[in-house]
Formats: structure tokens, sequence, C-alpha cells
């Protein structure tokens, strides 16, 4: 079989409506095109983030299972509204009869003649007065046992360097951009400094000034009152004799 032979998956991108402090969900259709029992598993790159039920079972041949993907209330806004988490569908072909409950890791692994199909999906946030697309149809041969995410998606080391070289060139560009306006807002406020030290000396030289004139004034004022006493001084003196 090749690739997309056993599971029909619906949508191809998880979209969350997005709202700080506010959980959303988004459904995830998995259709059966086959004449086996398949079994799935869902993954994560962030576990902790998502709940997803249920994130394993078996679906009969020819049935539809729902697989609700919960997304914990987000406490602040990421840059450029970006989100990099991803989800990845395992899915083989199962022995009949099996059920969710007989399902173990090792199902999955990839053996030599062993088909285990991989499909990815990228997560992608919208505005929330805009509903994620969630399929109508009810779920049909699944078996009712749900359980939370638990399995992380391992990311090849290459394409977890380039994620972290990402996040660094991102945290770069921010702190320089930071110093960069800390820079301008001290050249701004050494300049405020330096008008307000210019105001001062002008308001200190006008101070001066003043105390200078009100002191020449009060020794003009005292010379005219010893003219005019000196005067009175005289004429009187003058009368007498």
């Amino acid at each position: 079989m090749k690739i997309g032979d056993f599971l029909g998956i619906h949508p191809s991108e998880l979209k969350f409506p997005f709202k700080l402090r506010k959980q959303s969900s988004c459904s995830l259709q998995l259709a059966n095109k086959t004449d086996h029992y398949i079994a799935f598993k869902v993954k994560t790159t962030n576990p902790k983030r998502y709940s997803v039920r249920p994130n394993a079972g078996v679906i009969l041949p020819h049935s539809l299972c729902n697989v609700t993907v919960t997304k914990q209330a987000p406490k602040e806004t990421p840059l450029d509204m970006v989100c990099r988490d991803k989800f990845m569908v395992q899915s083989v072909i199962a022995p009949d009869g099996m059920t969710s409950k007989d399902l173990a890791n090792k199902l999955f692994d990839k053996e030599d003649g062993k088909v285990v199909e991989e499909f990815r999906l990228r997560v992608i946030y919208v505005p929330a007065s805009r509903p994620p697309t969630v399929p109508e149809e009810d779920e049909e041969g699944l078996s009712p046992e749900t359980s939370s995410a638990e399995d992380e998606i391992k990311l090849p080391s290459k394409t977890a360097a380039a994620i972290e070289s990402v996040h660094s060139q991102t945290f770069e560009s921010q702190r320089r951009s930071l110093i960069s306006k800390l820079k301008q807002e001290k050249a701004s406020i050494q300049e405020q400094n330096e008008k307000l030290l210019q105001e001062l000396e002008l308001l200190q030289e006008w101070s001066r000034r003043r105390r200078v004139s009100a002191l020449i004034l009060f020794e003009i004022l005292a010379l005219i009152a010893s003219g005019v006493w000196i005067g009175y001084f005289i004429r009187h003196s003058c009368s007498a004799a």
C-alpha cells in the first residue's frame, strides 16, 4: 500500500481559535479506507500543551473516528501569531478483532516489511471569531476508551537545531532592538537634562541680575533720602540764624 491508503485524514491542518487565557479545541476526522482493522496513534511535539481524545485506538473497516484536540489556554501572544507545534498521526494494519485495550507501542515499530503510515499536521491560529473546521459525522467503530496525549514526536537533530537557531535569531533581534531603544531613550534623557541645566543657569542669572538691580535701586533711594535730609537741615539752620 502507498502512503495515505490506510486512513483519510481531515482537515490537513489543525486550526485553533486564539484568545488569551482561554482554552480552545478542534476536531480531526480519521476514516478507515481499507477492509482491515487499522490502529492509529496521535503524537505531538508539545504534549504538555495539548490533550488528545482519543490519542490512540482501533478503527473498524470503512468506519470513522473523530479525535478532539484541546489546547491549553495561552498566557501570552506568540510572535507574529505563528505556532511551531506539529502533530503526527501514525497508522498501521492491526489484527482482526483488536481493540484499543490491546494496543501496544511496539505495534507501531517500523520493522522489516511492516508499513507504518505517518501523516503530519501543523497548527494554525485563527481569530477567535472565526470557528475552526469541525467534522459533523458521529464516531463509529471505535472502542470507547479515551486518554490524554502522552506521546511526543522526536524531531530530527537537524530540524531541532534549525528551530533552535530560529529561536536564537529571534531572541538576538529582540535584544538588539531593545538595546537600540534604550540608547535612544538615554540620549533623549541626556538632551532633556542639558536643556534643564541651561534653563536653570538662565534662571540663576536672571535672579542674580534682579538682586543687583534691587541693590542699586536701594542705594539710589538712600542717596536721595540723604540729600533731602541734608537740604532740610541746611534750610532749617538758615532760618534759625
